[in-house]
């Protein structure tokens, strides 16, 4: 069979956090996407190597949300199949100013947090300001729905006008949902 590999570059002081107390969440990930991880911890260097394609797709996905910032328990909600991860590069909405960076990220954390919160409530997703980024995890739908959510606040949309459009997005995904059953 043949045996496929990926390199991946990861924030160093979220090396640790993949590999886990005493190894544990590195060979969770390993176990549970049949896959090998080669840590290089001085560069944050990762190497996933396997024979399973959508094992390795899905622990590339995982390690890239843990040095997104997510909690390796959040992250592995991407073992489930109808997960998904998103990111958002802020850089494209900041450019290179700092200080544009910081106060976008502040409009998407909001007072106390309660903006993210607001946005992972309403859609049900994972979301993690980290660095240049801001990544979400969660169903497809939802998921898509938070992103937007995010690039709105980014391009200057009012918190009102954000969660007015969340809401009646979720009642649309809700009644959709109904409809299936």
């Amino acid at each position: 069979m043949v045996e496929y590999s990926y390199e991946l570059k990861v924030p160093k002081n979220r090396v640790a956090v993949i590999i886990g107390k005493e190894g544990n969440v590195k060979k969770e990930i390993e176990e549970s996407t049949n896959t090998k991880l080669n840590i290089d911890s001085k560069e944050g260097d990762i190497f996933v190597s396997g024979e399973d394609a959508l094992g390795l797709y899905t622990a590339r996905e995982i390690i890239k949300a843990i040095g997104r910032g997510f909690n390796p328990d959040v992250a592995r909600l991407l073992l489930k199949p109808d997960y998904i991860f998103e990111v958002v590069d802020l850089s494209e909405f900041a450019g290179k100013s700092k200080e544009t960076m910081i106060r976008l990220k502040g409009r998407v954390i909001g007072k106390e947090g309660k903006s993210r919160k607001l946005i992972e409530e309403l859609t049900e997703c994972s979301i993690s300001v980290f660095g240049k980024t801001i990544s979400i995890i969660g169903m497809p739908e939802p998921a898509y729905a938070a992103r937007r959510a995010v690039e709105s606040l980014l391009r200057g949309s009012t918190h009102a006008n954000v969660y007015k459009w969340l809401e009646k997005r979720r009642r649309e995904i809700k009644r959709k949902a109904i409809m299936e059953l």
